[in-house]
């Protein structure tokens, strides 16, 4: 799982925060980036400002570095959904507190504060927050509302598919069409991983995902039913379903092959 499941509005389900020496890595190769293409772009500039009036030199380069340290990171997180390219590499992704994509707001945010906590202060302010919160968020982190988690290199975890009770005679009766390989990922990711979200994430995309899978259901579950039990039904009919449909199919296989190994009637068999 490289990429996690992301469901709804990118919405996050292994939302498990990254480890310190990740994190530090993805802000060592961001920050390495930022230096090489601030010093190439003083450089250009400068030059070419000396040849035409050094009178505004400092204002370029004031400009050129507001450039690379707060204009760039926010638009390389707001359009990557909170990957740069250490982070990137680093199999990590910045997230919203509720495991949704960061905007541009959070985005703007985090570089802003990171030009004091990163910057300023080479990064010793934005250790010693990480180090005393417990999803090892800097200071940018906190005053935007996200943290970064790990995606890459996780346990897959598989939910254990079983009938709730009271809902088999609904699901044996009701009409289930097929649903898609994406939105059935999604049911059992959302399912192997309930205990970890956070409670408001795990009723929002659990009502979002009942929603989605009731337009393949008729007729709808009985009134009350919680979206988790519902979706576990579902899970567990459709699985039942399928694999009787595949021992038929087999099964019927087996009699055609059968079938085709005889010869029609009164014709003779040429080995006897």
């Amino acid at each position: 799982m490289d990429d996690g499941i992301v469901i709804g509005e990118g919405v996050v389900l292994d939302a498990r925060p990254a480890s310190f020496a990740t994190r530090m890595l993805a802000s060592a190769l961001d920050i390495a980036v930022q230096v090489v293409v601030l010093l190439g772009l003083l450089w250009a500039t400068t030059g070419a400002l000396e040849i035409a009036d050094g009178a505004f030199t400092p204002a370029v380069r004031i400009v050129t570095i507001v450039l690379v340290m707060v204009v760039v990171p926010t638009t390389v997180e707001t359009l990557s959904r909170g990957r740069s390219l250490g982070k990137l590499a680093a199999g990590i992704r910045v997230v919203r507190d509720d495991g949704g994509p960061v905007r541009l707001r959070h985005a703007f945010v985090r570089a802003l504060v990171g030009v004091g906590e990163l910057w300023f202060t080479l990064g010793s302010v934005a250790l010693i927050a990480s180090l005393t919160n417990t999803r090892g968020k800097r200071i940018g982190d906190m005053l935007a509302g996200t943290y970064a988690i790990r995606i890459r290199g996780g346990r897959v975890n598989v939910a254990t598919v079983v009938m709730p009770q009271g809902l088999a005679p609904w699901a044996a009766s009701s009409d289930m069409r097929r649903l898609p390989d994406g939105l059935a990922l999604a049911c059992r990711q959302f399912l192997a991983r309930t205990q970890n979200l956070h409670p408001t994430s795990r009723v929002r995309v659990g009502n979002e995902l009942a929603a989605q899978v009731e337009r393949f259901v008729a007729p709808p579950p009985p009134a009350g039913t919680h979206p988790e039990a519902f979706l576990m039904a579902v899970l567990h009919e459709r699985r039942d379903r399928e694999w009787r449909v595949a021992r038929r199919a087999q099964e019927l296989a087996a009699e055609q092959a059968e079938t085709v190994q005889r010869l029609p009637y009164s014709i003779p068999d040429p080995t006897t």
